[in-house]
């Protein structure tokens, strides 16, 4: 059985490479979508698409449009997601994307460092599983095999 996994988070690093190569050597069916991680393509599509816009607000508002259709498409079609939160980066769109999956019915791991614990106590609580590493995700999914 094959399932796609949407993977949120930041779309800085080398991560979702990693663990798609994790997932392959462990022989596990998965089938990766994401949001664009394509920083400047994200940023501009909407004006890509829309043509110039009169000022910043504008032109987020329309790439934002664009980017949240997408992901809209991907996260529908997905079976479940993984969430990467790490201490580095600002995570409003993968706390977005994980309270959109869990309101879709989507079951959701959480990977999260012991550092971050507290400002996501409350959506570790509403996800299915939290963990602290990738590795640990893949061993949720794995046991879905057994």
């Amino acid at each position: 059985m094959e399932f796609t996994v949407y993977l949120a988070g930041h779309i800085h690093g080398s991560w979702r490479d990693d663990l798609t190569e994790k997932a392959k050597e462990k022989g596990l069916p998965l089938n990766f979508v994401s949001p664009q991680t394509d920083h400047d393509l994200s940023d501009n599509i909407g004006e890509q698409i829309l043509g110039e816009q009169p000022g910043p607000f504008f032109k987020d508002d329309a790439a934002s449009s664009v980017n949240n259709f997408r992901t809209s498409v991907l996260m529908n079609k997905a079976d479940f997601v993984i969430a990467l939160f790490g201490e580095e980066y600002k995570q409003w769109n993968t706390t977005m994307d994980v309270a959109t999956a869990i309101h879709s019915g989507k079951p959701v791991i959480i990977v999260r460092p012991e550092s971050v614990i507290h400002p996501l106590k409350e959506l570790s609580n509403k996800a299915n599983v939290t963990v602290e590493t990738l590795d640990q995700a893949l061993e949720v999914i794995e046991y879905i095999y057994k």
